[in-house]
């Protein structure tokens, strides 16, 4: 059921904070509209099809927080989708494989386990390593103590925890790891999921990976029926309460008066030839688009300086990706299963990713291996007779946007020898014949994403996960323009938890009404130095 009333909340965007917000405030009585210029929702949350039989995700792969009692069963117990949305967890005993030239390490659930594992591996440094995974704990605890509003009882409580995570407040991972004199493979081990954030360990905040490290030892996830059914049951929540959602409608204009944002400008990307332009008003205008974008097209003049610096924000790497089905062939034949294969060909990550990322030279890659097909059996994403592959790693947008531009041809050619120098490894180290069994495969660039997932430079993450962007410097809700809020990765945090995270703060924030706690939630908006 659709209304004629002003909307109370106008959404810019349709990915996934934008939808967990939407679904909160529908369910709560509030008149929502989205407004979305893809034809498909869920930012790089939704789903493709190819070949009309082949599902692929936009890069999610596996997410975190979703146990019992954390952000995502929290958020969607508040909406009644706990029991349709449910999650099939990765194996405790491995959910990341880590490998290098002459070491495997399974990361399992257990920090006891992992420092065992690892004293096996490097057994002359078991001290440093066990010292090094007890920081990791301690600044986890006291992130979580300092997570806004601060309550001086807890920090009292976890005193010496909080100390060490300001004493951290500018480190990077790789600050961390030469405090520890951690030997050179133990640290490509143990941040070999650099994937996660397309930032190396010398540029990475120490933060940042604790978070996300002790996010997934404490469970990672995969949907049960994959992403499209979050997003679609998301958005069934906003239609069903009388809301509404469109697709290809491409906002180009926000509609300001003084110091507020009353509505859109936006075309039907469908009819573009005839460049309809249909005015859209909201009470609130809610901004998932991405903020400096926006503050682009209001007048970034119009902020205040606090917000103007906040804006100034580097964005994040971007990212290479394959989508590729195998026929005939059972990926758990060779060693695949509920986890997900990190795999480097060089024992020092910093250099990898200066060789790939600046050098655009992947004769050495480090990359990620997934396979959805074997993390769930509820739902297939293709037919019974093939399986899903999937690999990722980081690209220089620059190049690939001018390689494109320039050399069309040379831009394919480029994609397909990334794959084919992969191909080559995973033949030599785990699948000797994949290539006879591949039936169908698909690359993506920066480009891709820039043209699919609209992220400006075709960034992953929105905001680059540095030491610079993790504390109080870093763009959150607040746009301090009258009724106009941003929701999405770069004013929260990227990745699946943290998005469903932001629209539920931000939901909290606007109507009074607690979801998420700082004992439900791995994450805080300002990390209190």
């Amino acid at each position: 059921m659709q209304t004629n009333r002003l909307p109370d909340y106008l959404i810019v965007g349709s990915g996934l904070s934008a939808l967990v917000f939407g679904a909160l405030m529908a369910k709560a009585g509030k008149v929502v509209k989205i407004l979305e210029a893809h034809e498909h929702l869920g930012g790089f949350g939704h789903t493709f099809t190819m070949a009309k039989q082949y599902h692929f995700n936009a890069q999610l792969h596996y997410v975190w927080d979703c146990g019992e009692g954390h952000t995502v069963n929290r958020v969607l117990k508040t909406l009644g989708l706990d029991q349709s949305i449910t999650f099939e967890r990765y194996d405790p005993n491995g959910f990341d494989h880590m490998r290098i030239p002459g070491y495997a390490l399974d990361i399992p659930a257990s920090s006891e386990q992992l420092i065992q594992r690892l004293s096996t591996l490097f057994p002359n440094h078991r001290e440093q390593i066990q010292n090094f995974l007890q920081e990791v704990q301690t600044v986890s605890v006291g992130l979580k103590c300092l997570s806004p509003p601060l309550r001086p009882g807890l920090i009292l409580k976890h005193l010496p925890a909080a100390l060490t995570a300001v004493r951290h407040y500018r480190s990077t991972l790789q600050d961390v790891f030469d405090q520890f004199l951690l030997p050179q493979a133990a640290q490509t081990l143990l941040a070999l999921q650099w994937p996660d954030f397309l930032l190396p360990p010398e540029q990475l905040s120490f933060y940042a990976w604790v978070i996300l490290f002790t996010g997934y030892q404490e469970g990672a996830f995969y949907p049960t029926q994959h992403f499209e059914q979050v997003v679609k049951s998301l958005v069934a929540t906003i239609e069903a309460h009388g809301g509404e959602v469109l697709t290809d409608t491409e906002v180009t204009e926000f509609l300001v008066d003084g110091d507020r944002v009353n509505g859109v400008r936006a075309i039907d990307r469908k009819t573009r030839e005839a460049h309809p332009t249909h005015e859209f008003l909201g009470k609130t205008i809610i901004c998932n688009i991405d903020p400096k974008r926006a503050a682009k097209m209001i007048g970034v003049q119009k902020f205040s300086p606090a917000v103007r610096r906040r804006l100034n924000y580097e964005y994040s790497p971007s990212n290479y990706m394959a989508y590729c089905v195998v026929k005939d062939l059972d990926l758990r034949d060779y060693g695949f299963g509920p986890w997900n294969t990190f795999h480097s060909e060089d024992t020092d990550l910093n250099r990898a990713f200066t060789r790939m990322y600046e050098q655009h030279d992947y004769s050495q890659p480090s990359f990620a291996i997934t396979t959805p097909t074997l993390l769930t059996q509820e739902h297939r994403d293709c037919p019974e007779d093939c399986q899903i592959i999937e690999f990722l790693t980081v690209a220089n947008y620059d190049y690939f946007n001018d390689l494109r531009n320039r050399d069309r041809k040379a831009y394919v050619q480029k994609k397909e020898a990334i794959l084919d120098t992969i191909l080559d490894i995973v033949e030599r180290c785990y699948i000797p014949n994949i290539r006879q069994h591949l039936v169908f495969k698909i690359t993506g660039s920066p480009t891709t994403n820039e043209r699919f997932c609209w992220c400006p430079q075709g960034n992953s993450y929105g905001s680059s996960l540095t030491p610079k962007n993790m504390g109080l410097g870093r763009l959150n809700h607040h746009t301090s323009l009258k009724q106009f809020y941003f929701c999405n990765a770069s004013s929260g945090y990227p990745g699946f938890a943290p998005t469903f995270w932001t629209g539920a703060m931000l939901y909290q924030r606007l109507s009074g009404e607690p979801i998420v706690t700082a004992e439900s939630s791995r994450l805080s908006p300002e990390l209190v130095p």
